[in-house]
């Protein structure tokens, strides 16, 4: 039967706009295959309220990988990032100067730590200069194939990777063990002493992260949150002006002038397999494309769960895909704000309301918060994270209104939320903002709200999972998602993954998608 294409891609989320961009660089006829009308998965900006226009799930850029943008062209097509002023303000009570403001430069930092202790605003210079050293280790491999399990290249390019780690003195090589295997509680008990400090450093650890801090492994998904960069600052954030959706749209941009059909609405129902191979998808619609390759950019648990009949793996591979870990406890709301909200501890506007603002003041609050939701469903003092775009990007709101992106855990992933739930859900994190912020629920005029299921059914994110899977040892590098498939190969001839359930995880990367298209043309090549 006759092949359609080099590549069918399923998925038109950023990293398959990736892949999907290097294939047709290299002269393969690629084809992506997006359910919804809009290009661009998770990273889209969307109106969801009259008037008022927000990044609809992934709502800030550091990880994007800044060969992906160069080579992309992304800049020249139009993409801006505006770097926060300040990374983070924790606001601890309502009296005149009871928060933490990080960021601004170490000298500021340091002054503000000082207000709770300072032992740990000493302790500063270090702790960053420990954390960078293990997060340039993630750097130099978050754009390397991980070696295969199996046979003597394998070892080769396992030892040849391994080498990174010889960049490390022996005390960095122990405090990257201790990120990769501690909690987050405990690494960051080794360095500080006051709980403001902790809770602002330790959020990273459970952002997208449906678990304790005292959870071991949860260490590795706050260093995970730091080994971006954004307009060459190292570890810094910022906001894609005109939301996430205008990273997408300049990657659909140079997706076509390099050759690359794109359809949008147009979801697949299954991966065709024949005699072991994966050969095209059929869409919903029912239409056959057949491709030399099947490209998944979904997470592995909606990939070999969903589109491929479980008769069709290899056993081994089946049970181990049955065990993938996944669900992130996260809940996405959008607001409409007639104003800014107003901060007790910090009154009036300022550079604090472009910062992501943090509403969990220490790591005990973010404890009894995941303990809450495990027993009840929903933390009824969730974690909250607010950015207010708007306030460095004037295009998102009427002129002198505002948006909000709020990132909420901890919130059941497994649950299918009734409306009543959702209601009761939603009520108690307007009342954690209110506790901080009085009176932000009279500046409420929209709101957009995605729990854990929502997110899965519009954005085929399996138990609300922003990663695609879950973070931890087990499931990371060569091991992502199971071992054996690490290399961005399907267990299947002809099938290849290239979203974030493969290495280096999740967030806005990019680089997922950049090294499966530099494996599929690796593995041309040596055809």
């Amino acid at each position: 039967m006759k092949t359609d294409y080099d590549a069918v891609i399923v998925g038109g989320g950023h990293n398959g706009l990736v892949c999907a961009f290097y294939l047709a660089r290299a002269g393969l006829k690629v084809r992506i295959c997006e359910s919804h009308s809009q290009i661009g998965g998770a990273a889209v900006t969307e109106e969801f309220h009259p008037g008022y226009r927000n990044s609809v799930a992934s709502y800030t850029v550091s990880l994007l990988q800044p060969k992906v943008i160069a080579e992309m062209g992304l800049a020249e097509r139009g993409l801006r990032v505006a770097n926060r002023p300040v990374a983070n303000f924790l606001p601890l009570s309502n009296e005149a100067g009871d928060y933490l403001l990080m960021g601004g430069g170490l000298a500021r930092s340091q002054a503000e730590v000082a207000k709770f202790s300072h032992k740990d605003a000493a302790a500063l210079p270090a702790y960053f200069a420990a954390l960078d050293s293990v997060a340039d280790v993630l750097r130099a491999l978050a754009l390397k194939i991980p070696p295969r399990t199996d046979g003597w290249r394998g070892l080769i390019d396992a030892a040849l990777q391994s080498r990174v780690l010889k960049e490390l003195d022996l005390a960095g090589r122990r405090e990257a063990l201790a990120l990769f295997t501690r909690s987050a509680s405990e690494y960051l008990d080794g360095w500080f002493e006051s709980e403001p400090v902790k809770a602002v450093f330790g959020f990273d650890a459970v952002v997208g992260n449906y678990a304790s801090p005292h959870a071991p492994g949860s260490a590795y998904v706050l260093l995970h949150h730091v080994f971006g960069e954004a307009n060459g600052v190292k570890g810094a954030w910022g906001h894609a002006i005109g939301g996430m959706g205008a990273i997408t749209q300049a990657m659909a941009s140079a997706c076509r002038d390099a050759g690359v059909e794109i359809g949008t609405s147009q979801p697949v129902a299954e991966v065709l397999v024949e005699a072991g191979a994966a050969v095209g998808v059929r869409l919903a619609s029912g239409e056959t494309v057949r491709a030399k390759r099947v490209i998944a950019n979904v997470g592995p648990a909606l990939l070999y769960r969903k589109l491929i009949a479980r008769q069709a793996l290899p056993e081994d591979f089946a049970i181990a895909i049955d065990r993938y870990a996944t669900g992130s406890g996260s809940l996405r709301m959008n607001l409409a704000l007639s104003g800014l909200p107003q901060f007790p501890c910090l009154p009036g506007s300022g550079e604090h309301l472009s910062a992501g603002i943090i509403f969990a003041p220490s790591l005990a609050y973010m404890d009894r918060a995941y303990a809450d939701a495990k027993a009840h469903g929903w933390s009824r003092e969730p974690i909250v994270e607010m950015l207010i775009p708007s306030t460095v990007d004037d295009s998102l709101a009427p002129t002198g209104h505002h948006v909000a992106s709020l990132f909420c855990q901890q919130f059941d992933p497994t649950l299918e939320w009734t409306e009543t739930q959702e209601a009761q859900a939603v009520e108690t994190i307007l009342a954690t903002l209110e506790l901080s912020a009085p009176g932000v629920r009279k500046l409420i005029v929209g709101r957009q709200v995605l729990t854990p299921k929502r997110l899965e059914h519009r954005f085929g994110l399996v138990d609300g999972d922003i990663f695609h899977g879950r973070m931890s040892l087990d499931q990371l590098w060569a091991a992502r998602p199971v071992l054996g498939a690490g290399s961005y190969r399907g267990p299947l001839k002809g099938l290849w993954m290239c979203g974030a359930g493969t290495h280096p995880g999740g967030g806005v990367t990019g680089a997922p998608g950049h090294n499966c298209a530099k494996a599929v043309l690796r593995a041309g090549r040596r055809a």
